[in-house]
């Protein structure tokens, strides 16, 4: 029996060594530039380019096995992970490719071929489908498929189906490329009679390869238009045919998934069944996949969190934690252990996945300890919502309104599960499923939109929100040649609505149009630019320049006069541009010295770029000490002194990704050519390590020199391993410098010291303190113990005990008690009642022996009483209690009649 590592190389083998194919690496699951996907689910996302015919490929055959995810998007396994024993959420893609060279005749041949004459399968046990055509879009039936299954491969007819749109045609998302496929299912029954159950979903006759020939795209208004070439794009299972080959009728029992089941039962005590109608072991396997599907989002990139594809990482890892939870026993973070066993089992065939495990275990567990630290209360809330859900059925039953509803969780109950317990809505849905209920989705939506309003998230700024009407592209390419220019009005933006004519009067605030500009419009973490535009009728003053689409927006407000449309116009940007483009060459600057300080593990998370600060996030886990800080500093300062050129180049993206150290913030999409910005350097291409190199479309400085000065100014945790430092350049650090000179200067006339002894000035000032403390509660102390003592002198007798009452200096009251109970034991047998004054407040303390305790005597009543003559309260426990009151000219009579009160209990 082939192990999946051996079934894994045939593959590769048979492709690469037997037919021409090029092996190219997987990509990552995380997509590289392209916005309609969450994530990589299918090997051919990363030939994109090479179907629509963008770019021309370097080979025309390509085989490898490619990392995958489905959940989210089109194309989701999500809901099915756990309740069967073949869908998984991450997964392997065993794939063929060829572009515009062979296609369908060779495709089916050689898929033939592997599976039946090297990987022996039994072909009668073997059916396969083709695409019964759509005649909506034009596309006949493809019999050419079926005749080469017939004549090529020598399948029986009667193993020969013909599938609808749903099976048999293959697209990659919403758009894109896509044609009709053929795929090769294998009958699992006893017999061989599953030929009824293709494509039927049954695990007993289950789809092992699909080899699609990509002739169309799928264009936006789902239309589909012929790709300039015919390309075949062929996907297998990994995990799939690795249980075919092994003889399991699951995937969790191969040795893709034992390792990771064995460490499962090992850290939980349990047992795996393989049973689909037991929670555990549908538990086993959610964690198996979950954890492998977390461990690879996170290696290549994503991290938990409430956006996109970050939420649906969060959604996968509180599913498991949620089975973690119910039906393991667990209370406290418990995935990460595991990810060592998938780094082992499968790094060979993925090196990236040893870099830095490390960093993978810290991100999850950190996630895990989030979640579990609401998870009770968030399924006692679930709890509860089903209680409601089934009491409204019921009540809806009982009218006959609704007769044979199913009880749904409302809208408002699951918002509030996300929002406040952070469950993800398709938990929820899976939870209710699992207790036969459904989810108000509808209302759901409604929930959280309200929640949105409220929040303040989810809308961008008013003016680029959205627009009815076309707008005009603005050439922004000035923006980096100075801060004047000259360019015509041809629209203006004023709420929603676009005006392509007109006149705008004093105080109308609208949205500017220009033909071309040199105003930097916000972007990449830059803000947009400030400024004027000044036309032979009017002035207008732009309070910030935003981006929408191909369009630059002016957004501001006529200063004086009026603006017309079509009138030509002179464009003064404000001269903090140049503050800004200090602070932004800086931050690329200090992006490379976090890197050379802390490690290359530093990943930019986000920045903020102004004329006042530049403000960076970066993944690190731990605040930088001060001498991090100081190097960092240092390491940038030098930069600037040196006076080194910073230059902008347009390069492929392709080549530009290959430049060594280059930086590129995650998730941001780049363009193709894409703007390479290098200091030190006089071109990208002979850039080092030692030289700061990132994609960037920012304006920048020309010399380093220009920046001045740069100073850390704070740092502080803004998430779950993010930090974020804000500094200043130029005028602003030098500023800062001063004011903490002053500081300085005033701290050494005060200490009459040199700068470079204040800390042991200040040290031996904290230790005098220190001591100075000590003597003054020594002093106190004695102080106390001599009014104590005194007294004592003064006490009565009754019934052979003490009566100790009276008035004590003010002190702290740990020493007062302290007091109190050396008199108590020093009197023998008494009862002892002290107070005492302090800001205007009085205290009160009462104490009683043990012997007097049993005999009924209370000090807590006793306190309580004395401490309502002075306007407060209080009480406690019978042999020692505290009170307090705020009228200080009654406490010599509520002393006297405390006195009073004492002996009266001596005496019952």
């Amino acid at each position: 029996m082939p192990t999946a590592n051996e079934i894994r190389q045939q593959f590769l083998d048979f492709f690469c060594q037997k037919h021409g194919h090029t092996f190219v690496p997987s990509s990552p699951v995380v997509p590289e530039g392209d916005p309609t996907l969450l994530f990589a689910n299918a090997g051919m996302n990363q030939f994109k380019p090479y179907f629509l015919g963008t770019e021309k490929p370097p080979y025309p055959r390509a085989a490898n096995t490619q990392k995958c995810i489905r959940a989210g998007g089109k194309h989701n396994d999500l809901d099915d992970v756990g309740k069967d024993t073949y869908h998984h959420t991450f997964f392997e893609m065993l794939g063929n490719w060829s572009f515009g060279d062979y296609f369908k005749k060779e495709a089916i041949q050689w898929a033939w071929e592997l599976l039946t004459e090297v990987w022996r399968l039994d072909k009668s046990r073997l059916h396969v489908t083709v695409f019964e055509g759509d005649p909506d879009n034009g596309i006949p039936r493809d019999d050419e498929a079926a005749d080469h299954w017939r004549t090529v491969a020598g399948v029986e007819p009667a193993h020969i189906h013909y599938g609808n749109k749903k099976d048999n045609f293959w697209e990659m998302g919403e758009t894109g490329p896509c044609g009709p496929c053929t795929e090769i299912h294998i009958d699992r029954t006893a017999d061989k009679s599953g030929a009824s159950l293709v494509n039927k979903g049954s695990a007993d006759v289950i789809e092992i390869w699909n080899l699609v020939f990509i002739q169309f795209n799928r264009n936006a208004d789902k239309s589909l238009t012929p790709l300039p070439a015919k390309h075949v794009d062929t996907g297998m299972g990994f995990e799939r045919v690795t249980a075919v080959l092994q003889g399991k009728t699951s995937n969790y029992d191969t040795d893709v998934f034992t390792p990771i089941m064995d460490a499962i039962g090992k850290l939980t005590g349990k047992q795996y069944g393989g049973r689909l109608d037991d929670m555990v072991d549908t538990g086993f396997r959610v964690i198996a996949d979950h954890l492998r599907m977390a461990t690879f989002a996170i290696t290549d990139g994503a991290r938990p969190g409430n956006k996109k594809r970050d939420a649906v990482l969060r959604s996968v890892i509180r599913r498991a934690v949620r089975f973690g939870y119910q039906y393991f026993e667990r209370r406290e973070p418990f995935m990460f252990q595991l990810v060592p066993t998938v780094v082992e089992q499968i790094g060979a065939a993925f090196p990236e996945l040893t870099k830095n495990p490390q960093q993978v275990m810290h991100i999850l567990r950190d996630e895990e300890a989030e979640f579990f630290n609401t998870v009770q209360r968030g399924l006692t809330h679930f709890e509860q919502a089903i209680a409601k859900a089934q009491e409204a059925a019921d009540q809806r039953a009982a009218s006959a309104t609704e007769e044979g509803t199913v009880a749904k969780i409302s809208g408002d109950d699951a918002a509030h599960l996300q929002t406040t317990y952070g469950f993800p809505i398709d938990l929820t849905a899976q939870m209710a499923l699992e207790k036969g209920l459904g989810i108000d989705l509808e209302g759901y939506q409604a929930a959280m939109e309200r929640h949105r309003e409220i929040s303040g998230q989810g809308r961008e700024k008013s003016v680029i929100a959205a627009v009815q009407g076309d707008l005009p592209a603005t050439d922004d390419s000035l923006k980096y040649k100075g801060l004047t220019a000259k360019a015509k009005i041809v629209a203006w933006v004023k709420g929603n609505l676009v005006g392509a004519s007109g006149k705008l009067g004093p105080g109308d605030q609208v949205g500017l149009v220009l033909n071309k500009t040199n105003f930097y419009a916000e972007q990449g973490g830059q803000v947009g630019d400030q400024g004027w535009i000044k036309t032979k009728t009017g002035t207008f003053e732009v309070a910030d320049t935003q981006r929408l689409g191909d369009t630059v927006l002016h957004t501001g407000r006529v200063h004086e006069g009026s603006i017309k449309i079509g009138q030509p116009a002179t464009l003064e940007v404000s001269g903090i541009r140049a503050d800004t483009m200090r602070n932004h060459t800086t931050t690329h600057l200090l992006n490379w010295a976090l890197r050379k300080v802390l490690g290359e593990h530093i990943e930019q998370k986000g920045s903020l770029v102004d004329a006042a600060k530049t403000r960076f996030d970066f993944a690190h886990d731990q605040p930088l000490t001060p001498e991090q800080v100081a190097e960092v500093e240092r390491l940038v300062n030098e930069k600037i002194y040196a006076d080194l050129p910073v230059i902008a180049e347009k390069m492929p993206l392709e080549e530009a990704k290959k430049l060594p150290g280059v930086r590129a913030v995650f998730g941001e999409k780049y363009p193709d050519p894409v703007r390479v910005l290098v200091i030190g350097a006089r071109k990208p291409g002979v850039a080092t390590l030692d030289h700061s190199i990132e994609f960037c479309g920012g304006t920048h400085l020309t010399h380093t020199g220009e920046a001045g000065f740069f100073k850390i100014v704070s740092q502080e945790l803004v998430g779950k391993g993010v930090r974020r430092v804000t500094a200043v350049t130029g005028k602003e650090a030098v500023a800062t410098v001063q004011r903490m000179a002053t500081l300085v200067d005033d701290l050494t006339g005060r200490f009459r010291c040199r700068p470079e002894d204040l800390s042991a000035r200040i040290d031996a000032l904290q230790d005098e303190i220190k001591k100075l403390q000590q003597q003054v509660k020594k002093g106190a102390a004695t102080d106390l113990a001599g009014a104590a003592d005194k007294l004592l002198t003064t006490a009565t007798q009754v019934n052979g005990s003490q009566v100790i009452v009276g008035e004590m200096p003010a002190g702290p009251e740990e020493q007062l008690r302290s007091q109190v109970d050396r008199i108590k034991q020093k009197a023998g047998s008494a009862v002892v009642l002290i107070g005492w004054v302090n800001d205007d407040k009085v205290g009160l303390l009462a104490a009683a022996t043990d012997d007097l305790v049993q005999k009924g005597v209370h000090a807590g009543k006793l306190v309580g009483e004395v401490a309502k003559l002075v306007g407060g309260g209080g009480g406690g426990r019978p042999n020692m209690a505290q009170a307090g009151g705020k009228e200080p000219g009654k406490l010599g009579e509520a002393l006297v009649a405390g006195r009073k009160l004492a002996e009266a209990q001596l005496t019952k």
